[in-house]
């Protein structure tokens, strides 16, 4: 059988395409993209998982840099990013005798950590992109009667969504929830008979040396929680395995001094408990918020709509071209557009229009001191220490791959680095995702670069091409 880790929606689609859900090309549909469409109409009898990939999505080009995402998304939303409606041009056969057997494991239900994420927080993305196959996202919704503000999904109804999908599409037999794994290792196949589990752990530092003569397998270790809450710990062997964990369990932290204390924090939802339970309001000490990305923003948004004051500290220039908010339509985006105003209109050195909100671009945080002092320093090394009653620094976060051998940092594309999504993700071969140091270990989403729903899909389906490609060479 064939494991994979993370049940998030990169798992979901890739568990749904390995559940002989097959997608073929829809007869007499037609794709707005000439060459596309001459291509497809070559073998319409042939899956799109037993065609060449490589030749579909030659000359592709679009919001990703993988071919096979923008491939995936131009199949399922042929004119999206035109602002068109037109259907996906392909049809899906359930084929249960393709079907792989397979096991995703996951911490939550299906959905991932959609299900960690504060339920009332709009998407970045379109709600029709955050749709997986051949089940759009605004008819599960229409069924909720419910529109989308803005085209926008809350994170509540795609966590939802997603346990829908499992339940609707017959695949929870292939989920466990609640599962944590601890290591995932390849051993030969012989030695699983012939050594005790003890002999296994041994000689760590080999691990990823294959051997040509004996055929090896991964040994997948870890434990289920039961409903007691006890730890109930597994072994599982696998020929091929998927990491689809995602980067949400990791945040980054600064490194600076005082970084541990109680009133610091590096997740969102630190902010919605300390509003719940009145630690902050009004009437208290400012919010120092560290970071410019889109969960900063959410913070912000979130201290703004309780009109609890904020200092916002962040390294890059507000007209930085790589500042996220420099790459968002306003049309589409107006909250985010509306951070990016005050960003630049109510700096320290001149008061805006906005009350409760201090912006500090092109500073960094020096320390933070027990008395809930922040040392703050800008570019011309001058220091400024602002009283504040909590810090949320919301700097992006990296995936947790201890369960790998030296933290999967030899699967890298840069194997002298920590595995980040954006910086340095496990260098995986384009059109099958399976990583180039590791064959048989496969990385799909943010750990090989894929960030957003609409494009993970595309990594879902190299990997399923490629794993059935593998199952037909050698059947059971």
């Amino acid at each position: 059988p064939l494991f994979f880790s993370g049940n998030g929606p990169s798992g979901i689609c890739l568990s749904y395409l390995l559940s002989g859900y097959t997608p073929y090309f829809k007869r007499h549909s037609h794709h707005p993209h000439p060459v596309l469409q001459r291509k497809l109409e070559e073998a319409p009898e042939v899956s799109v998982l037993d065609q060449d990939l490589e030749y579909l999505s030659e000359g592709l080009e679009g919001r990703s840099h993988s071919p096979v995402a923008l491939l995936f998304d131009t199949l399922q939303r042929p004119d999206t990013d035109f602002g068109g409606t037109a259907e996906s041009v392909l049809t899906w056969w359930h084929e249960p005798d393709r079907a792989i057997p397979h096991l995703v494991l996951g911490r939550n239900a299906p959905g991932g950590a959609w299900h960690s994420i504060e339920g009332s927080m709009v998407t970045l993305s379109k709600g029709d992109w955050m749709g997986l196959p051949d089940l759009p996202f605004k008819e599960w919704l229409k069924q909720k009667r419910r529109g989308l503000r803005n085209n926008r999904a809350t994170a509540e109804d795609i966590a939802q969504y997603y346990q829908h999908y499992v339940m609707k599409k017959g695949l929870q037999k292939n989920f466990k929830c609640g599962t944590v794994v601890t290591s995932v290792r390849k051993v030969s196949a012989e030695s699983i008979s012939n050594h005790t589990q003890k002999d296994l752990q041994e000689d760590s530092d080999s691990l990823w040396n294959s051997n040509e003569k004996t055929t090896e397998v991964f040994q997948v270790d870890g434990f289920f929680k039961t409903v007691e809450g006890d730890k109930e710990p597994f072994s599982i062997y696998a020929e091929n395995v998927v990491l689809a964990t995602g980067t949400y369990d990791n945040p980054t932290w600064l490194g600076v001094k005082g970084e541990n204390l109680s009133y610091v924090h590096h997740q969102l939802s630190a902010l919605e408990e300390a509003v719940k339970s009145n630690s902050v309001g009004i009437m208290s000490d400012p919010v120092l918020i560290v970071g410019a990305g889109l969960t900063a923003a959410d913070a912000i948004l979130f201290a703004h709509h309780c009109n609890i004051p904020v200092i916002h500290v962040f390294r890059r220039r507000v007209t930085d071209p790589g500042l996220i908010f420099n790459q968002l339509p306003k049309m589409m985006y107006p909250e985010y557009h509306k951070v990016h105003q005050m960003m630049k209109e109510q700096t320290a050195a001149c008061a805006g229009p906005y009350e409760c909100y201090i912006s500090l671009p092109e500073h960094h945080v020096l320390s933070f001191g027990k008395d809930k002092k922040c040392i703050l320093q800008d570019k011309n090394g001058c220091q400024k220490a602002y009283k504040i009653s909590m810090a949320l620094v919301l700097t992006g976060s990296n995936p947790n791959l201890s369960f790998l051998p030296n933290n999967g940092i030899d699967l890298a594309i840069d194997s002298d680095q920590p595995v980040n999504s954006k910086r340095n993700p496990i260098d995986v071969d384009p059109f099958t995702y399976e990583c180039t140091q590791e064959k048989g270990l496969y990385a799909l989403g943010p750990l090989a670069g894929d960030n957003f729903v609409r494009f993970v899909q595309g990594g879902a389906l190299a990997a399923a091409s490629s794993l059935v490609k593998k199952a037909n060479k050698n059947p059971p």
